[in-house]
Order: C-alpha cells, then sequence, then structure tokens
C-alpha cells in the first residue's frame, strides 16, 4: 500500500533502524521508544491486524512471532529457550487500543521491569 508507512520502510522509500530481517519479516528500532529496548516487528506483506494475518496467513502470523523472539535473544532480552530475563510482546488492534499505523507489528519491550496491568 503506497499509504503505509511500513510499506514504505519495507520498499526502502523510508528508513529504519533495521535490527533483524528475514524474508517475510522486518524488525526496526521504534522511533519513540516506551522501554530501553523497543523494537518493532512487522510482516513485509501488508495486513491491517493480527487477527486478519492470522484468518490469511497463519504462516506468516508465525514467522512474525519466531522474529519477535529472535529479537529478543539478539537484544539480550531472553535466552534461546525463551527466558530470563524477560520482554513483553504487545499488538494493539483499532484506535481503542492505541494502533496508530494499519500494519501489524508487534511491539517488543524489555530492558526494564514491565508493570501490570499495562496503560
Amino acid at each position: 500500500m503506497s499509504d503505509c508507512l511500513f510499506c514504505r520502510m519495507v520498499a526502502g522509500e523510508i528508513p529504519a533502524d533495521v535490527v533483524h530481517e528475514t524474508d517475510r519479516t522486518l524488525a526496526f528500532r521504534d522511533i519513540n521508544p516506551q522501554a530501553p529496548t523497543h523494537v518493532l516487528v512487522i510482516p513485509k506483506e501488508h495486513h491491517p491486524t493480527v487477527a486478519a494475518v492470522a484468518q490469511v496467513d497463519p504462516d506468516l502470523l508465525s514467522a512474525v512471532v519466531r522474529a519477535a523472539a529472535a529479537v529478543a535473544v539478539q537484544e539480550g532480552l531472553a535466552t534461546e529457550d525463551g527466558v530470563e530475563p524477560g520482554y513483553r510482546v504487545v499488538t494493539n488492534t483499532g484506535p481503542a487500543a492505541g494502533q496508530t499505523v494499519h500494519h501489524l507489528h508487534l511491539h517488543v519491550l524489555g530492558g526494564r521491569p514491565m508493570t501490570w496491568p499495562p496503560g
């Protein structure tokens, strides 16, 4: 989609601080970080929400989650087995949940204690 910020990043039209990339996913640092480590993981194909991609391409959703896990290990938020020290993965769906870019993206957050409940 030509007007989608994240699609334009995938196309190389807008620069991104890329930290991880696969043939189907792209991960880059958030420009407004909410934690010491704040990386966004997106599918390279445009899908507006997690529910949308789950319905049409569950393998792509799995690839996005695997990329988020790889980012957590790469950034020192988790060990290879996926634990310690810990991190949070968040996705917002719709305006009431705070979604501002309507292209599925997972926020990988860590580097500080995460409180509960969030927001």
